[in-house]
């Protein structure tokens, strides 16, 4: 969470109660709470107003953003054939490995480890 551990989280919590008390955390947590509301409703209604204002002026935001999702989607599967070729690559090194480890055995015996 944002970096912080436990024990600077617990830190963080012990100075907290030291600078408003018991008495007034929860207070802090619902003003917190409302100021968060309040935000988010207006990021919405910002959004929405945007979203009519491109609507009366006849912008299209499906078309705009289509073409985003579209590369996105493209990115994605690119990166995803990478990842699957990637893997059959390890296959293969992993049975040449194998091969190896047969072939040196029948030369030498078998490998002990010694620890």
């Amino acid at each position: 969470m944002f970096g912080i551990g436990g024990s600077e989280l617990l830190f963080i919590i012990f100075i907290v109660l030291m600078l408003f008390g018991s008495d007034k955390i929860p207070e802090i947590a619902r003003s917190a709470g409302k100021f968060m509301k309040h935000l988010k409703h207006a990021t919405n209604d910002i959004k929405s107003e945007i979203q009519k204002s491109a609507e009366a002026n006849g912008i299209d935001t499906n078309n705009i953003t289509g073409g985003i999702s579209e590369e996105i989607d493209k990115v994605k599967q690119s990166f995803s054939d990478t990842v699957d070729s990637t893997a059959s690559i390890d296959t293969n090194f992993t049975t040449e490995i194998e091969k190896v480890k047969e072939d040196i055995e029948q030369i030498t015996g078998p490998i002990k480890r010694q620890f």
